[in-house]
């Protein structure tokens, strides 16, 4: 779920490729994180997910997608012409949207049930399959 990336902070790995390589990302942010992040090395450190706020709950994550500053590039592609950029914009524009409808999709998310014995696994590393 997206909107948790309001809270939270991720590996240089994971977001390098953005800094680097992406054109919808504002250029003074993706100076910023250059800056801490090479383009090889210091592979292990963080950057907040929610340049705002990173460790407030709250609808700052919206926002930055709005102005081009979602670290990963996963999470600018929610705001980048597509039928998603209504649902941004909503959440940006009213916490009380995105607080809602966060907590309806984690009570759904909730009764999920886990796969077990063949039809699913347990990972060693969860950033890849085993």
């Amino acid at each position: 779920m997206a909107g948790s990336h309001t809270i939270g902070f991720s590996r240089c790995t994971s977001f390098r490729g953005r800094i680097y390589n992406d054109s919808n990302i504002d250029s003074a942010f993706v100076k910023s994180l250059q800056r801490i992040c090479p383009r090889s090395g210091n592979d292990s450190l963080l950057a907040p997910l929610d340049l705002r706020t990173p460790t407030f709950f709250d609808n700052s994550y919206y926002r930055n997608l709005l102005n081009k500053k979602g670290l990963l590039h996963s999470d600018q592609e929610f705001f980048n012409g597509s039928s998603a950029d209504l649902l941004v914009k909503t959440y940006a524009r009213n916490p009380f949207t995105f607080f809602n409808d966060f907590a309806k999709a984690m009570v759904k998310m909730s009764s999920i049930r886990p796969v077990t014995g063949n039809r699913g696994e347990i990972r060693k590393n969860c950033r890849q399959a085993n």
